[in-house]
């Protein structure tokens, strides 16, 4: 028999890697994840990925929506919105359906859009 898991019950959920703290392996879950430390490895979440104003991922990226208020090294896709705030740093590729750069961001890399 399988146990069959809901990922809608995940959605609220939110798993925050703190500053200070250092990740080195690929990253998974259901809901959402904010990243104020630094993770090197890839991330996957059925939600929002926050990564904050101190926070860094060098791997790919695969989330429903995004905000990068840090640096991001690597690809990213996003079903829905990839916000980069005015201080963030992107060296990497885009897929979004929606994409919002504020004056001061850094973007390196080639963007597609899609449609949700």
């Amino acid at each position: 028999m399988k146990l069959r898991v809901d990922k809608d019950l995940y959605m609220d959920d939110v798993s925050i890697i703190s500053e200070g703290m250092s990740i080195f392996g690929d990253v998974e879950t259901h809901g959402n994840i904010r990243v104020d430390g630094k993770v090197k490895g890839n991330v996957k979440a059925g939600g929002n990925v926050t990564v904050g104003k101190n926070g860094s991922i060098e791997g790919n990226i695969t989330s429903k929506s995004m905000t990068i208020g840090g640096g991001v090294i690597g690809g990213v896709q996003v079903e829905g919105k990839l916000i980069l705030e005015a201080k963030s740093q992107l060296q990497g590729d885009i897929i979004a359906a929606v994409l919002v750069i504020e004056e001061g961001a850094k973007f390196s890399g080639k963007s597609a859009m899609h449609n949700e």
